[in-house]
């Protein structure tokens, strides 16, 4: 994690994601491509992995996803923020929902909140907020296997929360700052990595 901040996606800002350097066959074909490296990096790097910039995925590494989280979150834990009425009862309950049983498979997370076919719906934009604002983040990705014992699939994600994700290192740091320092330091980070992109481009990727 050299860079600290590596959309897997295109994004606003030209150039900077995985997707425009990586020829289109590395995604899909039977040898392991891409898709099946996100969940290998996340392991061996202990980087962050979400929907952080503009609603697509992110790898970030640890020590600038915590003021990343911090700037996201504005200095509050998801209960402050829930108390000060800037979370609904909606964003809450699935919250609380991860909070208790991660890290844990999306589709048992559906499951046990009820979200699905004849119960709750809106499972993709809650959980896809969360991640923007920092409170949930993608922690692995599981494959089903075959009879023999080989991976199949597209890979089944694993949420958790940033703070069961990276423990006392990210529970013990994310509020030592003020959000706005937070969010300079990343900034500042982001412009040292793209001294092409304009300062209004960096804006924009980073707001939610």
């Amino acid at each position: 994690m050299t860079y600290g901040f590596v959309p897997l996606f295109k994004n606003s800002i030209p150039g900077f994601s995985v997707a425009e350097h990586v020829h289109p066959r590395a995604w899909f074909t039977d040898e392991p491509g891409v898709w099946e490296w996100k969940g290998p990096v996340i392991r061996e790097t202990g980087c962050a992995y979400g929907k952080f910039f503009e609603n697509k995925a992110v790898f970030i590494r640890a020590d600038l996803f915590t003021d990343f989280a911090n700037y996201r979150r504005d200095g509050y834990d998801f209960d402050a923020r829930f108390d000060d009425g800037l979370a609904s009862y909606r964003e809450k309950d699935l919250y609380d929902l991860l909070d208790k049983s991660a890290p844990v498979l999306s589709r048992k997370l559906r499951a046990d909140g009820c979200y699905g076919k004849g119960g709750k719906t809106g499972f993709e934009t809650l959980i896809t907020k969360l991640q923007a604002q920092c409170y949930a983040l993608i922690s692995d990705f599981v494959y089903d296997k075959d009879k023999n014992g080989k991976p199949y699939g597209w890979g089944v994600g694993e949420y958790s929360t940033p703070e069961i994700f990276f423990g006392l290192s990210f529970r013990d740091n994310v509020y030592k700052r003020k959000p706005k320092e937070s969010y300079e330091l990343v900034f500042d980070h982001l412009k040292e990595l793209l001294p092409d992109a304009s300062d209004k481009a960096i804006k924009k990727i980073l707001s939610i």
